[in-house]
């Protein structure tokens, strides 16, 4: 029979030091962390809205529709004088509230109507949103924005 050599008892209490291992799970943890995007993508809000490609075709219906039917509700937002000034289908609102009103109103008869979104340029992206999210909560699941054609310019 063999006698263990000196070697085979060392290696028998051999401790794999772990100090090493933790510091580089860590610095991998942090390396992609910081790497990684945590932004959320636009899926119900875009953020850049695309010209049309026909000419007129994404263009808001100006007169309108009847009230028993409601192909698109067409939600105009207007900057005159430093204030938004509101538009259903053509039919002027003095405030947030009473685009609620109305938007509630045209829901309670037909939800599965689109709803356009057409803000002027001027209008600050705030009311925009806002506007947005009464859409939304008044049940609206179709929010779209109107684009207009703009010039070749950059």
């Amino acid at each position: 029979m063999r006698a263990p050599s000196l070697y085979a008892r060392q290696r028998t209490g051999l401790e794999i030091p772990m100090t090493p291992l933790i510091d580089v799970v860590f610095q991998l943890l942090v390396f992609f962390l910081l790497t990684a995007s945590f932004h959320a993508v636009e899926h119900l809000l875009p953020s850049s809205v695309s010209a049309p490609h026909a000419a007129g075709a994404g263009r808001p219906q100006e007169t309108p529709p009847p009230e028993e039917d409601f192909d698109e509700v067409v939600v105009r937002i207007l900057w005159s004088g430093g204030r938004p000034a509101w538009q259903i289908n053509a039919q002027s609102l003095t405030s947030l509230a009473e685009v609620r009103d109305t938007l509630a109103a045209v829901a309670r008869v037909k939800t599965d109507a689109p709803v356009i979104l057409h803000p002027d340029s001027d209008v600050p992206l705030g009311h925009v949103i806002d506007v947005y999210d009464v859409t939304r909560l008044v049940g609206f699941p179709k929010v779209r924005f109107a684009a207009t054609e703009t010039s070749g310019r950059e």
